[in-house]
């Protein structure tokens, strides 16, 4: 593995992970031949789903021939966790005219060291919550019932178990993509005819 605290080592294109409280560093390498960095700057600027008013702004510098994107850990542990899409933009110095050149998303991770909230993904909570439902159900249950004029139906066992069923294969695609960005198997099998 190599050093990641080392500019040379910093990855060639936007991270899909940020964890706040972590160094962020990577570049751009394949802009310098049109937008040299000595006329332009590259920036981002990137936003949080579902509120808008969050907002990430990077601006990267000259590294060589790169553009080079470091924020340092003390920043990044002030970021918002959730889902950012974001936007890079090359500036002209001269005229500050600007061109959008790439988007994409950013996931902000919780800091584990730091944060006290769950840190499982949504499928890995239900699929625990709809487990515990159908073992608390085993014994016997009311699927509905009706006290001073209000009801309650519950969902059936079958459709708890099609729930289920859905958030498990949404949990292992989550899991095999998780291993395939750390280098390791999916175990996925792969059929192969000749």
């Amino acid at each position: 593995m190599a050093n990641m605290f080392e500019t040379a080592n910093a990855l060639e294109t936007e991270p899909a992970k940020i964890i706040a409280g972590d160094r962020l560093i990577f570049k751009r390498s394949d802009l310098n031949n049109d937008y040299s960095n000595a006329s332009y700057t590259l920036k981002y600027s990137a936003r949080l789903e579902g509120t808008g008013s969050t907002e990430i702004e990077i601006t990267a510098s000259a590294s060589g021939s790169d553009y080079l994107v470091e924020v340092a850990s003390a920043t990044t542990a002030s970021y918002t966790v959730g889902t950012y899409r974001w936007q890079a933009y090359i500036t002209r110095n001269s005229d500050s005219q600007r061109l959008t050149i790439d988007q994409g998303t950013w996931e902000v991770i919780a800091n584990r060291d730091a944060a006290t909230t769950d840190p499982r993904t949504h499928a890995a909570i239900m699929v625990d919550k709809i487990e515990s439902i159908l073992e608390g159900r085993a014994d016997s249950d009311v699927s509905s019932y009706s006290i001073q004029g209000r009801s309650l139906t519950k969902l059936g066992i079958e459709e708890l178990m099609a729930w289920r069923d859905r958030y498990k294969a949404e949990l292992l695609l989550e899991k095999r993509k998780e291993r395939a960005l750390n280098g390791r198997g999916t175990g996925a099998k792969v059929l192969v005819r000749f």
